[in-house]
């Protein structure tokens, strides 16, 4: 099975992140490429990762009316990205035009809660219910539509696997066991991820923070 973890390449410039990607390619499966870094870097940015050899996860988590989010999609092919993300919170409409939209192969998958929000976020959104409340709502609602899979914490993937048999699931905001927690709430390991079902475990500080990323990366694989 080929290896699950995707760095997170939030890195502000172009050749350190370059040189990251180098350093770890060997104990990683893919690279991740957020806002940050395509706000900061664009198509250029893109092409010089993709030039690397490993597949690219575009974060660009589109929200937006269906007919802009379907041109966004058509607009990312030239990146042949494997992996996109919309907003389940855009609705049935909107996640179908995207997946019609997307390049053949390419997983478009939903996010449906960030891992920097709990339960006393959602309220003061007007939305009330526990985590794994919306979670479900919104991965029901991805399905339905025709997606991929979806994007939710290590805390809820088994539960929505059970549900979504043959979903794909991306898992953020983990840290290795004795690992600092950041902005992010709802946390588990890589490997709790992947046992309670994660098709693909997103990895960013614990690894291009670390004093060797090399050696944080294959210490993660490891795990495994």
């Amino acid at each position: 099975m080929s290896n699950p973890v995707y760095l997170a390449l939030d890195v502000p410039q172009l050749e350190p992140a370059k040189a990251l990607v180098g350093k770890v390619k060997a104990h990683i499966g893919g690279v991740k490429l957020g806002l940050e870094f395509f706000c900061a870097h664009g198509a250029h940015g893109v092409h010089e990762i993709a030039h690397l050899g490993l597949p690219i996860f575009l974060d660009l988590k589109f929200h937006d009316i269906p007919n802009t989010v379907a041109k966004a999609m058509q607009a990312i092919h030239v990146y042949e990205p494997a992996i996109v993300t919309v907003h389940a919170a855009g609705g049935r409409a909107m996640m179908e035009d995207a997946k019609a939209a997307a390049a053949e192969g390419c997983k478009v998958v939903a996010v449906t809660m960030l891992t920097s929000l709990d339960a006393g976020d959602l309220t003061a959104t007007g939305v009330y219910g526990s985590a794994e409340t919306q979670v479900m709502r919104l991965a029901e609602l991805a399905h339905e539509a025709g997606l991929d899979g979806i994007v939710c914490s290590g805390q809820e993937v088994g539960m929505v696997r059970k549900a979504w048999k043959d979903g794909y699931f991306v898992v953020p905001g983990l840290r290795p066991a004795g690992g600092g927690t950041g902005d992010q709430k709802r946390v588990v390991t890589p490997r709790q991820a992947r046992d309670n079902g994660a098709s693909v475990l997103v990895i960013g500080r614990p690894i291009a923070r670390a004093e060797d990323p090399e050696a944080a990366a294959r210490a993660i694989e490891a795990t495994l």
